[in-house]
């Protein structure tokens, strides 16, 4: 009996030991998927082995390093036009992180905003703010981004907008939340009776123990943006060429999936792995900053 005790403990610890291995290599793998990005994005004008423009008309649809055919000068092949598409797909990364960056900005601050005064001040301020929320969130994102792309024009400006324009309702809604359960705690109560003012309150003692909410959103939404600004440059409404987007380089080659697979393939592949990244790097964050969590 001691020793099948001994033995549960052991296998107790086995799994609580493979179990951290997993949960950190969620975090890991993730992280440097991002870490890559980010240095792609801010070094390709140094780092991309040929202008993003520069075609090649005699080498063109030349498939990858790998496959008969191929050139390890051109290690991903060639476009219809012969431009690179490592090249092009470097390129393509600073787009795709500015675009969601920026927008990513926007919201949180938009939504940080309205979300503390709302849940803070409460009465006709949270009554107006959420009804506003409400009508923002009762439009799909995604679709009310294309319409406004389309009446726009195509433009870097244009799709961050459109994509802004109701985004910061999520933010809104979850900081709120975060906001109600602040406002009667101990050290708010305090600063009221030493007479601090409202606005305060809201930087100095709310914003802060918001924190935590506001990363894990920020980190699990540059994976959405990443995805919808890629959708909006496959639909043509989104970068206007010649700068290259992942949507728009998997568009180019939609219609060569046959005969120049990797023209749209490995585009696809990057927009795949980032937006995984990101879910995994949100979850893992949510599981370490959450102390509710942290206690299963």
């Amino acid at each position: 009996m001691v020793l099948s005790v001994e033995k549960l403990k052991r296998k107790r610890r086995g799994n609580t030991r493979w179990g951290n291995i997993a949960r950190n290599l969620g975090m890991i793998l993730p992280a440097l998927i991002f870490a890559l990005l980010f240095f792609t994005a801010i070094f390709a004008n140094l780092i991309a082995p040929y202008p993003y423009d520069e075609t090649n008309l005699p080498q063109r649809r030349m498939p990858p390093a790998w496959v008969e055919g191929g050139s390890t000068d051109h290690f991903l092949g060639t476009d219809t036009l012969g431009r690179d598409v490592l090249s092009r797909a470097m390129f393509g990364a600073q787009v795709s992180l500015s675009v969601s960056l920026l927008a990513i900005v926007i919201t949180a601050v938009v939504g940080t905003i309205l979300g503390i005064m709302s849940g803070y001040m409460g009465g006709r301020v949270d009554a107006f703010i959420m009804r506003v929320v409400d009508i923002a969130l009762a439009f799909p994102g995604l679709l009310v981004a294309i319409l406004l792309a389309v009446s726009i024009g195509p433009g870097f400006f244009t799709v961050v907008f459109a994509l802004s324009v109701l985004a910061w309702a999520g933010y809104a809604r979850v900081i709120r939340g975060e906001a109600l359960r602040l406002r009667n705690s101990d050290f708010v109560l305090q600063a009221q009776i030493v007479g601090a003012s409202p606005f305060r309150i809201m930087l100095r003692h709310i914003f802060p123990n918001i924190m935590n909410v506001l990363i894990i959103g920020i980190t699990l939404n540059i994976g959405t943006f990443i995805l919808a600004e890629a959708g909006m440059s496959y639909l043509g409404i989104g970068i206007p060429p010649p700068r290259p987007s992942w949507g728009s380089m998997v568009a180019d080659g939609r219609n060569d999936l046959d005969s120049a697979w990797w023209i749209s393939t490995f585009p696809g592949i990057l927009i795949g792995l980032v937006v995984l990244s990101g879910n995994f790097l949100g979850d893992w964050l949510r599981d370490k900053m959450d102390p509710r969590l942290r206690q299963l």
